[in-house]
């Protein structure tokens, strides 16, 4: 293997053992102001961190919205250390900074007839975020809600005197919705519809006489409902799914004269279809019956008179033009082929934004100009191009879409699993491999721009797969529950199928194999190791479930009964007993490979304390672990500087515990330098 592929294997001497590690014996380091706090990590060589620089500098312009003149563009994107509102004016303008937290930016509305902006922005990770109102002629903002509880969702009236929105504010537990009016003097919130379950509810689009709300309810990846609810009244309309058989309804947006409304459904087969419904009659008109895949977002013009769909293709989107007057649609040609998102008209109706991330280029923001006729457009312009450090895109790899079989049958076949995998260039093989496993579950991989990946087929020479295993969304309704329940093991041993195909491939090394996976990916991390420890090298658990019981327990109120039907609900003592005999915590002598643990202090999905108890249990068994905990971080890093060193880690535990070590193209550092160039990032 050629050395310049490789990254640093210098520090050999400093990597851990299979020996017993008590606590006592942790080495702790703090970064960051003291905000990352690093266990039995060793320091990064300063050569590495300056070499990955450059993969680490790539920025992003993903679409917000529009300027109420309807001829700029609000974007997100990062100068500093976390995303912010930034304006384009023109195609390749300038991005004209507007906002300057320390936080990121969450959601972010332009408020109809106004120059005015809603966000929301949470504090260190923690998801309780609030609702601000944010004018860009002075700069200043004001929080609309009560500073704590957690709040999102936002909607706004086609006049700007109301924004809805959803907010755990009665009784930090239940997803109800709320409704802020606002006037000269001031504003008054009211609670709309207080959530009568378990399930999430949120607002999504007013009618155009402010005096209905289109509501959506989910239950589940499988069951979701839709409502529109009378604002004068309080009386609550279901209008899409069904209580008692579980499928997937995903509201849209009112028709134009507020007679009927659009929404997605996969009542009537296994993808998610687009549906108008006659409010009145009842009558449903199915728009693309014709398409087998799913319909993944839907937008309308403010006069309702255009509108835009996009359908996830096997993990890519193509977008269509629709006219919501007879229901005929056209795709969109020519669109470079990525991941589509942020549809948003001008106010005129003669513009479409659009998000496009592809897999050699980062999300940028592109402008489809579009003729009268509601099917017709003109061209598609680019509006930003975002920096990737200089780095020779043409040299990225594109991923192969490939499908493996595995344990089970369908039709009397092995069913298949959907998996992208990135093969490095200019490798001789078989090359090492990293498994890629997504979160959710109920998520699906596409193949996003990811300068993570690109580092790590450049730098370390290693393919990447990223499977899309049983109970990941995008291929059908019976593909997403396969791995519900009792059936929750199942995906795991889709890894292990995976494992299997890997040996077939003469490119790949089946002998240097490690997982990586964040969130549910993480648990699939852990137990891939419970199962395959005799098969892996290596694995990275970032802010994995390690015991799904305590995770039940300790994961936040308005997420608990929404995890409890995906996951099975501990109270029932089979269940629980299930829970406690699949969860790798309480499996620990099973994993037989080093673990970095990567996780975030503030985290309200996947407390801390998941990871925390399964550090403990390696140590207690004498394995290796390297553990990082960011305090001012919740459920993933979004601060630059902590995803830089968190990159660095993963790039240099992969070296020491996947690669060969062959001479390094790096330097040996003496420990007293390498230290030095740790104190001064």
């Amino acid at each position: 293997m050629s050395k310049q592929r490789l990254l640093s294997a210098a520090l050999v001497t400093v990597g851990l053992a299979w020996s017993a590690v008590s606590p006592a014996a942790v080495e702790t380091r703090t970064l960051n102001n003291g905000n990352l706090v690093m266990e039995d990590i060793p320091p990064v060589p300063g050569q590495v961190a300056d070499d990955l620089n450059r993969y680490q500098s790539v920025r992003s312009a993903a679409v917000l919205g529009w300027t109420e003149a309807g001829d700029a563009l609000y974007i997100s994107t990062r100068f500093g250390e976390v995303d912010q509102i930034h304006r384009v004016d023109r195609p390749g303008g300038a991005r004209q900074q507007l906002t300057f937290f320390k936080e990121p930016i969450g959601q972010v509305e332009p408020r109809p007839r106004t120059q005015q902006i809603a966000f929301t922005m949470d504090a260190g990770g923690s998801e309780d975020a609030q609702i601000f109102l944010f004018d860009p002629a002075t700069g200043e903002s004001r929080m609309l809600t009560d500073g704590e509880s957690r709040n999102g969702q936002i909607a706004w009236s086609p006049d700007g005197s109301l924004i809805a929105y959803q907010s755990t504010r009665r009784n930090g537990r239940s997803n109800d919705i709320w409704i802020t009016r606002l006037t000269k003097d001031g504003y008054t919130s009211t609670l709309a519809l207080e959530s009568p379950d378990g399930s999430w509810w949120g607002p999504v689009s007013f009618s155009a006489d402010n005096r209905r709300l289109l509501v959506q309810q989910y239950i589940s990846s499988t069951n979701s409902l839709v409502h529109v609810l009378d604002l004068e009244s309080g009386t609550l309309q279901h209008v899409a799914g069904d209580s008692d058989s579980e499928s997937r309804n995903y509201a849209g947006d009112f028709d134009r004269d507020g007679s009927g409304i659009f929404y997605v459904s996969d009542q009537r087969g296994e993808f998610a279809q687009l549906v108008h419904r006659n409010l009145v009659s009842g009558e449903e008109r199915v728009i693309t019956a014709s398409i087998p895949w799913d319909v993944s977002a839907i937008t309308l013009s403010d006069d309702r008179r255009r509108a835009a769909f996009t359908v996830n293709e096997n993990g890519m989107d193509q977008v269509y033009l629709l006219d919501p007057r007879n229901m005929r649609y056209r795709k969109v040609e020519d669109l470079p082929m990525g991941v589509v998102g942020g549809l948003a008209f001008n106010g005129q109706g003669d513009k479409l934004a659009l998000s496009i991330n592809t897999p050699k280029t980062p999300t940028d923001t592109f402008v489809l100009n579009l003729r009268r006729a509601p099917l017709r457009y003109s061209s598609l312009e680019r509006w930003t191009r975002s920096e990737v450090g200089g780095l020779d895109t043409d040299r990225f790899v594109e991923p192969e879409l490939v499908h493996y079989p595995t344990f089970d049958q369908v039709d009397g076949e092995a069913r298949k699993i959907p998996a992208f995998v990135y093969r490095p260039r200019d490798v001789e093989g078989p090359v090492p491999v990293v498994i890629s496993i997504h979160g959710g579950p109920e998520a699906q991989y596409r193949p996003y721009f990811s300068s993570t990946y690109q580092l790590w087929l450049q730098k370390l020479g290693v393919a990447v797969i990223a499977p899309n295993v049983r109970g990941s969304a995008g291929y059908g309704k019976t593909y997403v529950a396969l791995d519900n329940g009792y059936k929750r093991e199942d995906s795991v041993r889709d890894i292990g199928a995976l494992l299997d195909w890997i040996d077939t491939q003469p490119d790949l090394d089946a002998d240097r194999v490690a997982v990586f996976g964040g969130s549910y990916g993480g648990y699939m991390v852990l137990a891939s190791a419970m199962h395959y420890s005799d098969r892996l090298r290596a694995a990275v658990d970032i802010v994995g479930i390690s015991n799904f019981v305590t995770f039940l327990t300790n994961t936040r109120d308005y997420r608990r009964d929404l995890r409890r039907v995906e996951y099975g609900d501990e109270r029932d003592p089979d269940m629980r007993a299930f829970l406690e005999r699949i969860s790798p915590s309480n499996n620990v002598d099973k994993i037989r490979v080093p673990m970095l643990v990567v996780q975030g202090e503030n985290d309200p999905r996947v407390p801390v304390t998941e990871a925390e108890q399964i550090v403990a249990a390696l140590r207690d068994g004498g394995k290796p672990v390297w553990y990082m905990n960011a305090l001012n971080e919740g459920h993933g890093y979004r601060k630059k500087e902590n995803r830089d060193v968190y990159a660095q880690v993963t790039a240099l535990f992969f070296s020491e515990h996947l690669l060969e070590k062959p001479v390094s193209r790096w330097e040996i550092q003496e420990d007293d330098e390498v230290q030095a160039a740790e104190n001064t990032r």
